[in-house]
């Protein structure tokens, strides 16, 4: 699929590596100019400069999306820098705690939520007034099939990528009449290089890849190119009247 983001101005949180780090690869192939963010500032800063050489517009920035003083001077540097601001991914997220609930560290359960929930309400809070500002804009927030269905042994995960659905659908509606429109991507595992870490610690990793897969219709875990291409999508100006809706990127697993 083919998609048209030039003149189009694309922040992305999260994108030093795995899903953001491909979706600001795609937008970018797509004409758009980026403003990428990551509490890494390291891979950030190499994913920055790999995109520099293959010569597109782009510019990073370190941010903590829990830091509400951080995540407004993220925005204000977008604008000062670019002059405006189109379309905004907010992908940043954690997945602290694979426990069962009563076992969840206390801890454990808050910094998932600040991360997953509080990053991606501050995140619109300051996006939003900036797309008003131009017109309108499109936003799209990262939840998880966890945030549709319940997750074993994942209970803070699942309730922050839940929230994330509940903020989106929100927002849709409150601002729907400014020409911005709000969506969730909800994928299953990923092929990330986070996920690549949990693979490594089993003792076969492709029957591992398969088990994982399994849940799956489609019998195998998501690529993140295919997750990009749903966000890509999602913001896209011909795509102009979906809002509000969380987008299954779960080969199928929810299907039944």
């Amino acid at each position: 699929m083919k998609f048209d983001y030039s003149n189009k101005v694309v922040l992305i949180t999260g994108a030093a590596a795995g899903i953001g780090a491909e979706t600001a690869r795609q937008f970018a192939e797509a004409g758009a100019s980026l403003m990428l963010s990551d509490k890494d500032s390291d891979t950030l800063h190499e994913t920055v400069q790999k995109m520099k050489k293959m010569g597109f517009n782009c510019v990073g920035k370190s941010c903590d999306v829990t830091d509400e003083q951080q995540v407004k001077s993220l925005i204000d540097a977008t604008i000062n820098h670019f002059g405006q601001l189109n379309v905004a991914v907010n992908n940043a997220g954690v997945d602290l705690s694979r426990t069962k609930l009563a076992d969840t560290d206390t801890e454990l359960f808050d910094a998932t939520m600040a991360v997953n929930v509080r990053g991606v309400f501050l995140c619109m809070k300051y996006q939003i007034p900036q797309m008003i500002e131009a017109g309108g804009g499109a936003i799209v927030n990262v939840s998880s099939v966890a945030g549709v269905v319940g997750a074993p042994n994942m209970s803070a995960y699942a309730a922050s990528k839940h929230a994330v659905i509940g903020l989106t659908k929100s927002a849709a509606h409150e601002y729907g009449r400014q020409q911005i429109r709000v969506n969730t991507v909800c994928p299953y595992v990923t092929q990330t290089s986070m996920f690549e870490k949990d693979l490594v610690t089993r003792p076969d990793r492709e029957q591992a890849l398969k088990d994982v897969g399994r849940s799956a219709a489609l019998k195998r875990i998501a690529q993140p190119k295919e997750v990009a291409q749903a966000m890509l999508w999602a913001c896209d100006q011909n795509n102009s009247y979906m809002t509000g809706h969380e987008l299954m990127i779960d080969g199928g697993m929810t299907a039944i």
